[in-house]
């Protein structure tokens, strides 16, 4: 019987050997990688692991990499090598890689090559090509000039970030078929004479200088030019590309003479100079003469002096940006107004007086967005045109006044209908009622600013009529007084962040703010309200309340308790009131908190004992002082020399979010009163001494998405009921949020339209800094994750322990966990099929343990899956199918199991798998359908004269031969190796 299996096993193998040839790919393109290969690892290249999968063991290199290499589909010629970043090593610094061009030769059909961010260096050296015939011819040319003659159909190269010296641009008039260059380099003379097609080349970023932009005149089809962020110093001949339309010089050192010079281009639309410093005035002649000109950006020039008339000229213009400079003047007798077209007018930070009324901008009818932020308003001329031509959408005023204006708000705002973004903070106007008229006339407001105007005074007096859209209102530090409408709610249905601190408002919260579920920022500190705050004057548990800050009013009685349990509340400020009662009866604080403070008020009482005593690195954020407290807790004791039991003064700590006392000496088993940690989210025991089994209390932990009890010495089989928690992820279990954007982004393009790139993104951040820190072993790496991220962190980690017994069909349930370890203990069965379910996971651990089996086929389907590791364990069968993640792995994500075959992996599946794994018992043996006697001399037959030809075959082709040796050398060496790893354990077993 065994005698037959090896024959039918040999004959399979020499039919798949002859299959599998005929599918590879060119002999001579997967030496030329290979050579690759060994040219970036011979540099010591920091990304040459990303070429591991490049094994000359595999005859078909269009599978070795789907990322790195593209094969075509009929020819099986590679056409698109993208090796970017292999000689690369983020901010460390790497070794400067001499590009050997001629590797890249035998790749006659490529199409894109991709060199960049690799540090190539050189003038190209001459390099001797021995292998490919068809270049033995050419002398050996050196570099580019080979390239360029042997690439006939390369469509784009991508050399950027590099270091190549004027010399190789030359070369690049041979890349005939070229379309997009994007490079990094100095000198291209000869490049424009190849390149007749070119319309757009990207060279910002670099260290060019003016020889470069006196070449430009043979680009005659260029239509788009960036050069920003390099070392022009003089003209650049922007006057020779008669299709030019867009040209983006910011950052670079320009003179003033640039503007004088640039001339008449009458199909230029786009001018970009953010940046160039040009630290004098403008002149008056040249850039004037663009007459299509369609945009104009001249922000952070250190401009001076004043605008002068020739601007008028530019009738075409639609944007206008001259924020960030030092230009001065009466904006009214500019020629600004002569600019008819214009739709965005940015002159903030600058020296101009710019008249209340803004009557010069009256005729403007395209105007939708106007900013003279951090200028002088003035007071206007007595007559004034009754209303303007224009709709604004966005109107920026903000710090205007350095002394109080004899005027109330610009009269034209009474006239305005579109208004979307209204910002006059800062100003010191005459005094003024509450804008009602400003929502009433403007029904799709989204954010209005009126902080410290010091002008607002009078009731909060709300519009008649609801405003849907709008999101912010700050009015802190003015003069507001009186109660806030219970109506408020109603009135401004979409309300997110809303701000009226500093001003003189008595009373209470609104009811309606409990149910308000879109607010998020409310700060109402400094103020004299007064009153018992009950459960519904403030938001809900599953409000999007982050920031509440109540300080410096006269709230009193006992603490609400939905203050300390709101889901995503970052920041509460309850000091300088009246609080009282005893706190430990009072609250538990819910696991987003990241400051809290409630200092100077009337509260007593006692926290859990034990904890207070130690010194805990997460107590800054937390302020309880000049109360009657008498301990204060935190647990956060990571990387100290803490030993014994975890300690009964810990049972009490019920309001816990975050328990971490990793790396320590702890001993002793895991308490049955785990559970009392109902709100715990990230519990971390790793490092320490911890042993017995998991109490099923842990299971009774919903709310936990971190769970890390590596390398300890727990025991006993894995819980099944752990498939009960969510691991999902949740704000609840991080509490650092210091930087929360307030805008939505989503709604600003359908605003502004295609002024929306340029606005400023504002947003309300607490002047707060506080960190948690978390370390966890995840995708085969320590990675220490701290603030936001841990958010959306859902892991369990009970790798190095003693675990025993099968992985719970259950845990399939977790379907909300992005990292899974179980290595290194000592599971046995097979892999559960249910893990298909794990749908978020990204980082699935199972190495050295004892699980046997197949490899469940419907892991294929997890998309997310960037770490799969079943190394060293006893599974057996066919890996999965090389589709969607499973295509990335390579083999070492397999090794260690002798009995598994099919890639990646070099052991074919027709040679591990038995005949009578695949025939059924039914048919074999003398009861069955075949007769034996006729079966063994036809097969005896078949097999002579299958040998006998591989015999002919291998004796007329050398090479065949020595592949064919090699082959059997091969097999012996797999024999052996599962011979040496499989007896221990065979021996054990018989013991």
């Amino acid at each position: 019987m065994k005698m037959r299996q090896m024959w039918v096993w040999m004959l399979l193998m020499a039919l798949a050997f002859v299959n599998d040839r005929s599918h590879c790919c060119l002999d001579e393109e997967r030496i030329s990688l290979l050579e690759i290969k060994a040219w970036f690892n011979h540099a010591g290249a920091p990304g040459s692991k990303y070429l591991e999968g490049w094994d000359k063991e595999d005859f078909n290199c269009c599978n070795w990499d789907p990322h790195r290499v593209v094969c075509d589909n009929t020819t099986n010629r590679v056409i698109e090598l993208q090796l970017s970043s292999v000689n690369y090593d983020g901010l460390k610094a790497v070794e400067d890689l001499d590009l050997n061009a001629s590797l890249f030769l035998p790749f006659i059909e490529l199409e894109i090559l991709d060199l960049s961010v690799n540090q190539l260096v050189g003038g190209l050296k001459n390099q001797e090509w021995l292998i490919y015939k068809s270049v033995a011819s050419d002398n050996f040319r050196s570099g580019f000039q080979v390239l360029s003659s042997g690439l006939r159909n390369l469509k784009e190269l991508y050399l950027s970030y590099s270091k190549f010296n004027d010399s190789i641009l030359s070369f690049f008039s041979g890349f005939s078929t070229l379309k997009s260059e994007s490079s990094g380099f100095n000198g291209f003379q000869v490049l424009a004479s190849g390149l007749r097609n070119l319309k757009e080349l990207a060279l910002s970023y670099n260290k060019l200088n003016d020889i470069i932009l006196s070449c430009l005149d043979g680009f005659s089809t260029l239509k788009s030019l960036y050069l920003s962020s390099n070392r022009f110093t003089g003209s650049t001949g922007l006057n020779a590309l008669p299709c030019l339309e867009e040209v983006f010089l910011d950052y670079s050192s320009l003179p003033t003479s640039f503007l004088r010079s640039i001339g008449p281009l009458s199909t230029l639309k786009v001018l970009s100079l953010a940046g160039v410093d040009f630290n004098s005035t403008l002149p008056a002649q040249g850039w004037c003469e663009l007459k299509n000109l369609e945009q104009l950006r001249l922000s952070r020039n250190n401009l001076k002096g004043v605008l002068p008339p020739c601007l008028g000229n530019l009738s075409s213009l639609q944007v206008l940006d001259l924020s960030d400079n030092q230009l001065e003047g009466n904006i009214a007798l500019s020629h600004l107004s002569h600019l008819t077209q214009l739709e965005y007018l940015s002159l903030e930070n600058n020296y101009f007086q710019v008249p209340i009324s803004f009557g010069s901008f009256m005729n403007l009818s395209n105007l939708k967005f106007f900013a003279c932020d951090n200028n002088e308003l003035i007071a206007a001329p007595s007559f004034q045109p009754s209303a303007p031509k224009f709709q604004l959408l966005y109107f920026s005023a903000s710090n205007c006044t350095t002394k109080p204006l004899k005027a109330g708000f610009p009269n034209f705002l009474h006239s305005q209908h579109d208004l979307v973004f209204v910002d006059l903070s800062h100003n010191k106007f005459v005094g003024e009622p509450f804008p009602s008229w400003l929502f009433e006339n403007n029904t799709k407001l989204n954010r209005l600013y009126l902080r410290d105007t010091s002008s607002i005074g009078g009731p909060l007096q709300l519009p008649q009529h609801p405003t849907l859209t709008l999101q912010t209102v700050d009015m802190s530090g003015n003069n507001i007084h009186g109660q806030i409408a219970r109506n408020i709610c109603s009135i401004f249905p979409s309300l997110k962040n809303f701000m009226m601190a500093n001003n003189s408002l008595t009373g209470c919260i609104p009811p309606c703010f409990g149910n308000m579920s879109s607010l998020e920022y409310l700060d109402l500190s400094n103020n004299h309200m007064s009153c018992e705050l009950l459960e519904h004057n403030l938001p809900t548990v599953g409000s999007s309340l982050w920031f509440l800050k109540l300080s410096n009013n006269n709230f009193k009685g006992r603490l609400p308790l939905s203050v300390f349990n709101m889901t995503h509340l970052d920041y509460l400020f309850l000091d300088g009131n009246k609080f009282a009662g005893q706190v430990s009866g009072t609250f538990s604080l819910a696991s987003s908190f990241s400051w809290l403070v409630i200092s100077n008020n009337l509260l007593s009482g006692m926290l859990p004992r034990g904890i207070g005593n130690s010194s805990l690195n997460s107590l800054q954020g937390i302020d309880l002082s000049r109360n009657h407290f008498e301990d204060l807790r935190y647990v956060h004791l990571y990387r100290n020399q803490l030993s014994g039991p975890l300690a009964y003064d810990f049972y009490n700590l019920s309001s816990l979010v975050t328990l971490d006392l990793g790396d320590n000496n702890l001993t002793g088993p895991i308490p049955n009163w785990i559970d009392s940690y109902s709100e715990l989210s990230i519990f971390v025991l790793k490092s320490n001494q911890f042993n017995g089994k998991l109490p099923h209390q842990l299971c009774l932990l919903r709310k936990l998405s971190i769970l890390d009890l590596s390398e300890n010495n727990f025991s006993g089989l894995l819980p099944s009921c752990l498939s009960n928690l969510n691991f999902t992820a949740s704000d609840e279990k991080t509490w650092v949020n210091t930087f929360t954007m307030t805008e939505d982004d989503g709604i600003r393009k359908d605003i502004f339209g295609n002024v929306a790139f340029y606005l400023d993104i504002r947003s309300l951040s607490p002047e707060i800094s506080v960190k948690i820190i978390v370390e966890l072993t995840s995708k085969k790496n320590l990675y220490t994750y701290e603030g936001d991220i841990l958010r959306y962190m859902s892991v369990m980690d009970l790798s190095c322990n003693r675990f025993t017994g099968e992985i719970p069909t259950e845990w399939g349930n977790l379907s909300g966990i992005y990292s899974l370890n179980l290595s290194r203990n000592n599971l046995t069965g097979l892999i559960p099929p249910s893990f298909f379910n794990l749908k978020q996971i990204e980082s699935l651990d199972l190495s050295h343990n004892n699980l046997n089996g197949r490899i469940p086929e419907q892991l294929v389907e997890l998309t997310f899956l960037e770490v799969f590791n079943v190394s060293y364990n006893n599974l057996s069968g066919r890996t999965p199918e090389m589709k969607n993640q499973f295509a990335t792995f390579d083999e070492s994500s397999y090794k260690g199991n002798p009995l598994l075959c099919g890639p990646p992996l070099q052991n074919s599946c027709d040679k591990t798998e038995s005949p009578s794994a695949r025939v059924p018992n039914d048919f074999n043996g003398d009861g069955g359908f075949i007769d034996m006697d006729s079966f063994y001399a036809s097969f005896g037959g078949c097999y002579i004269t299958v040998v006998l030809t591989i015999a002919a075959v291998l004796c007329i082709y050398p090479h065949w031969r020595r592949r064919w040796f090699y082959f059997i050398e091969e097999c012996i060496d797999t024999c052996c190796c599962f011979l040496a790893i499989n007896y221990p354990k065979l021996s054990r077993f018989r013991r």
